[in-house]
């Protein structure tokens, strides 16, 4: 499908702005770019810096990828003031360099937070087109991170607001996003395109197992996502607890992949529960570390609150489970039951207890295993993977230039 161009003879240049992981890294985004550099889209990113991904400026796949510092990272509300001043900078420089330079036709923003409008809105003044990819609600992330909606909620309502106001088209992941961006950002339904992220089946490959994970016993739960406040790691500790001392099980042992600003914290909690023998923290891994962990696996896990941030949210880890073939197990979540279908157990809301059994349960049944992961596995081959989902993106973006 090709792409329409802005003028005769050039390509049309996009310019992604991500604040929250570096690309590659990035899986959403850096497979939206790749689908965009497809379809003859020049493309460029600004991205913040990290551990793995320090250089400055690079090329990529024919993909130029401009880094900016971002040594605070944020927590409370403090923290994230300096954190997102210091990108929001970082965003505003760079994107001159490249305005001066390659050029850009198209500003592709991806939230959190909900400031990149900012930048955008000085270049639509000079004719350039504004997408925004609305990864999280950051008015539900905040009340999940804080418990409370108080004059910064309130804030992030109206940046989410005025950020629909500056957009052309904008881009949901699945449609309780994209009734957020009809009834609340008051956007038309025809500029809003639901763009799922689906799993990169290129990437999730299905590799030997590695029983030296399961550190010498019969069953692996594995976890990948990020060690933070909302994912609900604290009701996945106080479930391996349970498991290990009221059901007295000591034949399973969890392996959880992902870093965050709470992986000590919980480090410390698994240490308090005694348990830290029957759990693994790896931090973040590279790519063969956590395909060998997730295929090792058993079952896999996702102990997300039930809140309205996550109800609303397609969490990425749930597809690459089902990519993997693995049965899950996740608290009663309306987007979760989206994506997994039959291929998830569902415990009752918040309940630690009905989740280890839930997970005790199915690691039990190894018939009903291989059938729940069998169901998941298809499911992305015939509907989820990325490549059902690439032509809608290049769909948004033929709205937008048409």
């Amino acid at each position: 499908m090709e792409s329409m161009t802005v003028s005769a003879g050039r390509k049309c240049r996009v310019l992604i702005i991500v604040e929250n992981l570096p690309c590659p890294f990035d899986r959403r985004v850096w497979q939206e770019a790749h689908a965009l550099r497809d379809a003859n889209y020049q493309i460029s990113i600004i991205c913040p810096t990290s551990k793995d991904y320090e250089k400055r400026f690079e090329i990529i796949d024919d993909i130029h990828i401009y880094r900016h510092p971002l040594p605070i990272e944020g927590e409370g509300a403090i923290g994230y003031l300096m954190e997102y001043s210091t990108a929001l900078f970082w965003e505003f420089v760079l994107a001159w360099r490249i305005y001066f330079t390659r050029g850009f036709d198209v500003i592709h923003a991806c939230n959190p937070p909900d400031l990149i409008f900012l930048v955008a809105i000085f270049f639509r003044l000079l004719g350039k087109k504004f997408v925004f990819d609305h990864h999280d609600i950051n008015p539900e992330l905040y009340e999940a991170k804080f418990k409370r909606k108080d004059f910064l909620y309130r804030l992030m309502l109206r940046l989410e607001r005025w950020t629909f106001k500056a957009a052309n088209v904008s881009i949901a992941t699945n449609q309780s996003y994209r009734h957020i961006a009809i009834s609340r950002g008051k956007m038309r339904p025809e500029d809003v395109f639901v763009v799922r992220s689906g799993p990169d089946l290129k990437r999730l490959k299905i590799v030997q197992p590695k029983e030296s994970l399961k550190c010498g016993r019969k069953y692996l739960v594995g976890y990948v996502g990020v060690m933070g406040k909302q994912e609900g790691i604290d009701y996945l500790l106080k479930a391996i607890q349970y498991i290990v001392y009221t059901l007295n099980r000591r034949d399973i042992h969890f392996g959880l992949v992902g870093g965050g600003t709470e992986l000590t914290r919980l480090e410390n909690l698994a240490e308090s529960f005694e348990i830290e023998d029957y759990v693994t923290f790896t931090g973040r891994v590279p790519d063969k570390d956590l395909l060998e962990l997730l295929n090792t696996a058993d079952i896999c896990v996702n102990p997300d609150v039930v809140n309205e941030m996550n109800d609303k949210s397609t969490m990425n880890k749930i597809m690459e489970y089902m990519a993997l073939g693995k049965p899950i197990v996740q608290f009663d979540l309306t987007e979760g039951k989206v994506s997994a279908g039959e291929s998830s157990l569902y415990a009752k809301k918040n309940d630690e207890i009905d989740l280890a059994k839930k997970m005790v349960l199915l690691l039990e049944n190894e018939a009903l295993r291989k059938e729940m992961g069998e169901f998941g596995r298809k499911r992305v081959i015939n509907e989820l993977e990325w490549r059902y989902e690439a032509p809608k993106l290049l769909s948004a973006y033929d709205a937008l230039l048409s």
